[in-house]
């Protein structure tokens, strides 16, 4: 006897064996066993979900000898022959080589009249219906409405929006469902075992993935992989055969971002292209996998739902407790546009490899919701779960002799804006006054020291004091500061050893820095598509920047007042927000809004 494929071979015979489509086939057991039986029924659905193999059971039940029956017996002739296509009283039309008039008045309409050889009902199976010609769907509609009672319709189509109102104003429409990748694993597991072969969850899993809801597309595609391994299946040969692209090397390139792991994740990269992995397939993959990241970090009780394999749930969950939703959203964004990137690109793999930095960078960026917050409270930022914030406030003029900012702020020992003073002085170090003072305060308080003491415009120690120069747009930074005097006092006083003042003063712009300020506003304008401009002494940039024309710009008082257009229009690195004299690009946005 001839090969039979798992298609034919494992397609169902009873409802019971109908996977996925629970409603539709206790609907139609239950019309059965009540003799609610219609005249007309519309299968619709996806491909491969089941809707020719339930009219095939369904016209089974109306002609078993034992019935009409919920479940036939499949041992009667009726039974046996229309599972094999061979009943003369159940007829099978395909609508694709059926579609003109012609055919379906030979075919249907002239046969109606004549009543069953041997079967209870003579049913007319016409498969993808929404093929026939708009005539020939005319010429069914008196037939559908009022058929004689041995006739019975079943219509089957992917495309029920093609089908007239008026034919499925007649019938009864049944709208089957994708089938979940665990039912469709499942039932792969079911025939595997039975067809003795010795198959890995995990790739089970990788075939029901990639069927995408069609159990007959995951039939033929095991029915593939055992053609090629044999008696032995796992994820590599799964791979090979089906071009599919393994969750283990999607876990590695993840594992690579969050550990911002360039050479890591490049050399992930050149394993998928010397496996022929389509780069567009790979980043489709990973939005996959970033949206079941974002799944399990919602809610951690449905790690076992969906379509999540058994081994991949305790990996996911540890990934997913290092990105916060906000590093999970804009990532799946980036993929998005990725993959619309790669598909027009001349060398994909340039573009896979840059959108895999971009991704590593967006990691690092902060709320700027979180950053005012924290700026408002005085409280250090805390490590947050997509990484520690290493991106420090930008740094200060030249004319600042403080140290340089890009160091990462030194883990905040309290959260309190005064923290109380301690007994015993600090036993003098090497270095000068000033030195050792700014290294205890960015120490204690390092939030501070980058928003605050890294923006003064001078920092002056002399005996009996420390001064610290702001300029006039640094107003609210001077109040931050007068509000944490009292513990840069006492900080002083025991680095020192003895009482030292801690004063803030004001510092008036000159003609010279205000010509500065003209200069980047023309530098902006010249860079950016958008460029905010934020303080009142800003003002001669914001009006060079009007003045070149080549951006759109716009000026706030305060830095709070740009916050919602940084939030609803900023999402990409093509803006440029201007704040004092330096402009600063989106990775440094956070360090731009700190200071009005």
């Amino acid at each position: 006897m001839s090969y039979q494929v798992l298609a034919r071979k494992w397609r169902p015979q009873r409802f019971d064996e109908v996977v996925g489509q629970q409603p539709v086939t206790r609907t139609l057991r239950n019309a059965i066993a009540s003799g609610r039986i219609a005249h007309a029924f519309v299968f619709a659905g996806p491909r491969g979900c089941g809707k020719t193999t339930t009219a095939r059971i369904l016209a089974k039940a109306l002609n078993c000898v034992a019935g009409p029956a919920a479940e036939p017996c499949g041992v009667c002739d009726a039974c046996v022959e229309i599972a094999q296509g061979r009943d003369i009283d159940v007829l099978e039309i395909d609508a694709a080589s059926h579609t003109g008039i012609d055919n379906i008045r030979e075919v249907v309409i002239a046969g109606l009249a004549i009543t069953p050889v041997r079967d209870r009902y003579k049913v007319f199976i016409i498969d993808e219906v929404h093929q026939l010609s708009p005539q020939s769907f005319n010429a069914l509609l008196k037939s559908i409405e009022e058929p004689p009672p041995h006739v019975v319709f079943m219509m089957a189509t992917t495309e029920l929006h093609k089908i007239p109102d008026t034919i499925l104003s007649r019938s009864q429409v049944f709208e089957f469902r994708t089938i979940t990748p665990k039912a469709i694993a499942a039932q792969l597991r079911t025939i595997a075992d039975a067809e003795r072969i010795d198959a890995s969850d995990a790739a089970l899993a990788l075939i029901a993935r990639a069927a995408d809801g069609s159990m007959r597309d995951a039939q033929s595609a095991l029915d593939q992989v055992m053609a090629f391994a044999g008696e032995r299946i796992g994820v590599d040969e799964v791979s090979a055969v089906l071009g599919l692209v393994g969750r283990d090397l999607l876990f590695e390139l993840i594992e690579a971002v969050v550990a911002e792991d360039a050479a890591s994740g490049f050399a992930v990269a050149d394993r998928a292209v010397e496996a022929g992995h389509d780069l567009r397939l790979v980043v489709r993959e990973l939005s996959r996998l970033v949206r079941d990241l974002m799944v399990v970090t919602v809610d951690p009780a449905r790690a076992g739902e969906g379509d999540l394999a058994e081994g991949e749930r305790e990996r996911l969950q540890e990934l997913g407790s290092r990105f916060s939703r906000e590093d999970l959203m804009r990532a799946f964004d980036l993929l998005a546009s990725a993959e619309q990137e790669i598909r027009a690109a001349w060398q994909p793999r340039y573009h896979f490899e840059m959108m895999l930095l971009r991704w590593m960078h967006l990691r690092k960026l902060v709320p700027l919701t979180e950053l005012m917050e924290q700026l408002k409270s005085q409280t250090p930022t805390p490590k947050s779960q997509s990484g520690s914030m290493t991106r420090s406030a930008a740094a200060p003029t030249p004319a600042a002799p403080i140290a340089p900012t890009r160091t990462p702020p030194v883990a905040p020992t309290s959260a309190s804006p005064v923290a109380p003073a301690r007994t015993a002085p600090i036993a003098p170090s090497e270095g000068t006054l000033k030195d050792r003072f700014l290294a205890e305060v960015r120490a204690g308080k390092g939030f501070f020291y980058n928003t605050v003491v890294a923006q003064a415009q001078r920092i002056d120690v002399a005996d009996d004091g420390i001064t610290f120069t702001f300029l006039p747009t640094h107003r609210a930074l001077r109040e931050q500061f007068e509000q944490t005097r009292p513990w840069l006092e006492s900080t002083a006083e025991r680095v020192a050893g003895r009482r030292i003042a801690v004063l803030g003063e004001m510092r008036e712009l000159g003609a010279a820095e205000e010509e500065g300020h003209r200069r980047v506003g023309e530098r902006a304008a010249a860079c950016a598509d958008l460029v905010l401009v934020v303080g009142e002494r800003a003002r001669p940039l914001y009006e060079a920047a009007v003045a070149a024309g080549t951006a759109e710009t716009r000026f706030f008082n305060a830095p709070a007042d740009a916050v919602p257009i940084l939030r609803d229009e900023l999402k990409a690195g093509d803006y440029v927000l201007v704040k004092a004299s330096r402009a600063v690009a989106l990775e440094t946005v956070v360090d731009a809004l700190v200071a009005p």
